[in-house]
């Protein structure tokens, strides 16, 4: 994660540039714009400006020396001569125009150079930090075949694409892909989908008929009471609360809506007898009152994580996409997979990492990543599998299948840890 935050530093710092420079830039040509336009107004007020009109500027400043050699009294003269200087003060402010807005254009592009050689940066960044071979890490006994891997990762990204509710998206894929999805795994994503849509617009309708959609022959209800959830109770609580908050109008509704509290009475009871106190208050208005508390926002935010992990439990789903936990778990541990990677093609023994279920070192990703028990057998210390899975002594020590063949003396077994004596058969496979 060290090198994600690396490049996202890099990347941070462009976007100030990029900022920086679109305010600097529009405040610059913005001043030039008044600036230009001060000047135009100041030439145009001028009664030179009106004389030369569309004339040459070059060809008007020799017809005036022209004309003053030419002519043969002192008024004359002063007329020529004060047209003269006052011709120079114009196109000196000209010029200082100009200069300025050529000053002004080579300040924007060297910042503008700048920038680019920050973006080329980001770039480097990126080269530094991750290695753009990584195929190595992982041996081709992984998968059965190039069809099943794409056909796996794609239904990964597909299942990501629906349970974050970009469904256009997935069916796009669907279709370039050529995958053929049974609506039995779209309808759960686009249930919840929908029903979350409806939360977000503080719409409880879809959320409270859901718990009595019947689904594999038995209600949401049922199996939610099972799973000790709080949803419906707290989908109702709210409601309830959208009624106290329509003020004195809505107090006999409230009133009728409480006894669907019933059901609840026996694990909510403090809940629900502070939203019964708080009837007192409506007639003097609910949030100057001590259960102002209850009007907060918040509560539909809560609802929203509490309906997304209760509903995912119920249907068999995890509440994060399998494809953002595994690749948040790539991140942690690819550089270690990586340096073992080149130990072993340094010391040539790069055919000790054989096996497609095991990693030829432990990796620790954190309590957040843990989803299965695992059990090391203290005698082989080796992780148990499918293949040699944990067995339960009648003394109650647990050791591997392995390693209980192995102590098999004479068709008797002696526990390592007791000196008991047993027979191997009335060993018991566990389940973790």
């Amino acid at each position: 994660m060290e090198q994600c935050a690396s490049v996202e530093r890099e990347v941070d710092k462009v976007l100030q540039k990029f900022l920086t420079y679109g305010q600097h830039c529009e405040q610059s040509l913005e001043e030039l714009l008044h600036y230009v336009g001060r000047l135009r107004a100041e030439l145009a007020s001028t009664a030179f400006e009106n004389s030369i009109g569309g004339v040459d500027e070059m060809l008007k400043t020799r017809c005036l020396f022209l004309e003053m050699r030419c002519c043969r009294s002192w008024t004359h003269l002063n007329r020529i001569t004060s047209e003269l200087m006052c011709f120079s003060v114009h196109h000196i402010r000209r010029y200082k125009c100009c200069r300025k807005i050529k000053d002004t254009v080579q300040k924007l592009a060297s910042d503008h150079k700048d920038i680019h050689s920050s973006v080329s940066r980001v770039g480097k960044a990126i080269d530094r930090n991750f290695d753009s071979e990584i195929c190595g890490v992982v041996s081709d006994a992984v998968w059965d075949s190039r069809e099943k891997q794409q056909q796996t990762l794609q239904m990964a990204i597909l299942e990501h694409l629906y349970q974050q509710g970009m469904l256009s998206v997935a069916e796009e894929l669907c279709q370039e892909s050529t995958l053929n999805v049974d609506l039995d795994f779209k309808q759960p994503f686009l249930e919840l989908n929908r029903i979350l849509e409806a939360l977000h617009e503080q719409d409880l309708g879809p959320a409270l008929d859901w718990p009595f959609l019947p689904r594999w022959a038995v209600s949401h209800r049922q199996r939610l009471l099972e799973l000790n959830s709080s949803l419906e109770f707290k989908l109702h609580r709210l409601q309830f609360i959208r009624l106290l908050a329509g003020g004195p109008e809505k107090q006999l509704e409230a009133l009728s809506y409480a006894r669907h509290f019933q059901p609840f009475a026996h694990l909510h009871q403090r809940e629900i007898q502070v939203m019964m106190g708080s009837l007192v208050y409506l007639q003097l208005g609910l949030e100057k009152s001590p259960y102002g508390h209850l009007l907060d926002n918040s509560h539909w935010a809560e609802i929203c994580e509490t309906f997304t992990r209760d509903a995912c439990s119920l249907l068999g789903l995890s509440v994060e996409s399998p494809l953002s936990v595994s690749f948040a778990s790539g991140c942690v541990a690819l550089p270690v997979l990586m340096n073992i990677k080149a130990v072993m093609e340094q010391r040539q023994c790069s055919g000790v990492w054989s096996h497609k279920d095991e990693l030829p070192i432990e990796i620790e990703l954190g309590m957040k990543c843990w989803y299965h028990s695992v059990f090391a057998c203290p005698i082989l210390r080796q992780q148990t599998s499918d293949s040699n899975p944990p067995i339960k002594l009648i003394c109650g020590h647990v050791i591997s299948r392995d390693a209980l063949n192995k102590l098999i003396n004479g068709g008797k077994l002696k526990c390592p840890y007791c000196p008991m004596e047993q027979n191997p058969a009335d060993g018991k496979r566990i389940i973790f």
